[in-house]
């Protein structure tokens, strides 16, 4: 199993930093543990691995940086980036779901997309091929990012202060945050009948085609 623990006592600063702006500014770094870092590394720094303000400006100057370099990839790629074909790391869904994010909550989306996973990476590419006033996205991202990398450390960091061997809760409350950042899919899912038989009828096309093979 994945010991997300164990990474960031190996990788210390410096990796973090490279994780979350990876993450956060590099197309490909959608699959990058993003929420359950921030959140293990509050406890880590409650249990006195990381110095707790040190490591909120690391995480603060990666997310920032990292959005800013998302957004200048968007500004200056822009139809290229839609139009790269699929592979293994890079899929032109996660492009569109990210726009279709973007067009229903416009540049707020650079703020709520902190919060959600793969979207909080494309967000900022989109918003550079939107051609998004540097300095409106600037704000949006400044303000997101101190939400996301605050709230979540301090949450990781308050609970390992007061639960005894905290380590030991990182899998639920990495599950909790997951929970809680996808729990807007779950909703839609629920609700729009259209998106479940489209789900539905994807599921029976892969089902068959393994059935093939």
């Amino acid at each position: 199993m994945f010991d997300i623990k164990s990474l960031l006592e190996a990788v210390g600063y410096l990796g973090i930093f490279g994780i979350i702006f990876a993450e956060t500014g590099l197309l490909l770094g959608f699959f990058l543990p993003g929420d359950s870092l921030l959140f293990t590394a509050g406890i880590l720094a409650a249990q006195g691995f990381f110095n707790i303000y040190l490591l909120m400006f690391v995480m603060l100057a990666a997310a920032i940086i990292g959005d800013s370099v998302g957004y200048n990839i968007g500004r200056k790629l822009g139809p290229k980036v839609f139009s790269k074909e699929e592979s293994l790391l890079f899929k032109k869904s996660h492009i569109d779901k990210a726009q279709a994010f973007y067009a229903k909550h416009g540049p707020k989306t650079i703020i709520i997309a902190r919060f959600v996973p793969i979207i909080r990476t494309f967000a900022p590419t989109l918003a550079g091929v939107a051609k998004m006033d540097y300095k409106t996205f600037l704000f949006y991202n400044v303000v997101g990012a101190f939400l996301w990398v605050v709230g979540i450390t301090l949450l990781g960091y308050f609970l390992g202060k007061v639960v005894p061997n905290a380590e030991h809760y990182i899998l639920p409350g990495v599950a909790i945050i997951i929970l809680l950042s996808i729990s807007p899919y779950i909703k839609k899912v629920i609700t729009d009948k259209t998106l479940r038989e489209k789900i539905y009828e994807n599921l029976k096309l892969t089902w068959n085609k393994l059935l093939k093979k």
